[in-house]
């Protein structure tokens, strides 16, 4: 009993600090700003 326990504890601050961890990622790919396309003359130039 003490060890699943143990477990339970120990897999449940796993996934704190992963949800938290993703919520920081995205807070930082928001801040960037708007996503701007890159331009057409850009992307058909190597052709």
């Amino acid at each position: 009993m003490e060890r699943s326990k143990f477990v339970a504890i120990i897999t449940g601050a796993i996934a704190i600090a992963l949800s938290v961890a993703y919520l920081l990622v995205v807070q930082l790919l928001d801040f960037r700003g708007e996503m701007v396309p890159a331009p057409i003359g850009l992307l058909l130039g190597w052709m």
